[in-house]
């Protein structure tokens, strides 16, 4: 019998195969080959809250943060029905809603969240995987126009507690992400990222697809610890898988003032 391991992986490359529109091109493709490519593994999504579609290019030869993941395309789907169901009430603002994207691999979610709600959305990630990310962003700036949506690409690597600098002292309103909880050698330095970033009034929005038993437990030991969890929406599971994708959001837990005392 396989491992838990060795099941999630099968478990992965069944969902790269169900969301890869077409073959890998070889490193040395020619200029017609990369365009067939690009052609094969694009993603349109219809937008039916702003009437436009976004188009979003995978590369999955590159590797896992190159294509597109359920948890993604859930959030998404919830962010263009109901984004009330997921963000918290703030009051009116002349100024856009500041958005930061962990691990946004091809940036959909971002993309898609400024597109929506004409928000400055901040797409980090690690510094191999940001050109495509910057290729989608510039893909789709014709659909963030019409509402004041805009995007920076910048990079970032979890577990820095002073990460915050890294962004040039930057305040967010709300932060996302979609299947973040993979590596194991990476649930410390996220939950400490986490912790830098949801403060006050932040909330952390959360789609995860469950994986690993073990693995999940641990995270979400370890972050409520910190913060709230409320589970906001939760899918059907997918043909083949056992479990739906789950949206949550976290909001850091409220400390008690300390009392003085007169002396």
């Amino acid at each position: 019998m396989a491992d838990e391991d060795e099941d999630s992986d099968i478990a992965l490359l069944l969902l790269s195969t169900l969301h890869d529109d077409g073959d890998e091109a070889g490193e040395e493709a020619t200029q017609d080959d990369a365009a067939a490519q690009w052609t094969a593994n694009q993603q349109h999504y219809l937008l039916r809250s702003v009437g436009d579609t976004i188009v979003i290019r995978q590369l999955p030869s590159r590797g896992l943060s190159f294509q597109l993941w359920p948890a993604a395309s859930s959030l998404v789907s919830l962010l263009d029905r109901n984004p009330s169901a997921l963000l918290l009430p703030t009051p009116p603002s002349p100024s856009p809603l500041r958005i930061l994207e962990l691990g946004c691999g091809t940036g959909l979610v971002g993309i898609a969240a400024a597109a929506i709600l004409g928000a400055h959305v901040t797409l980090t990630d690690l510094p191999h995987v940001l050109p495509n990310v910057r290729f989608n962003a510039d893909s789709n700036a014709p659909a963030l126009a019409p509402r004041g949506g805009s995007l920076d690409v910048r990079p970032l690597s979890w577990g820095d507690r002073h990460a915050g600098g890294s962004l040039d002292g930057s305040v967010f309103d709300v932060v996302m992400a979609s299947d973040v909880v993979y590596h194991e050698h990476l649930l410390d330095p996220l939950v400490q990222t986490l912790e830098v970033f949801v403060r006050g009034e932040v909330a952390f929005l959360m789609a995860h697809l469950r994986r690993w038993k073990k693995r999940d437990s641990v995270f979400f030991r370890k972050a409520r610890k910190l913060f709230d969890v409320a589970v906001l929406h939760t899918d059907p599971p997918l043909p083949g898988c056992r479990n739906g994708v789950t949206i949550y959001r976290f909001t850091a837990k409220k400390r008690a003032p300390i009392a003085l005392t007169e002396t």
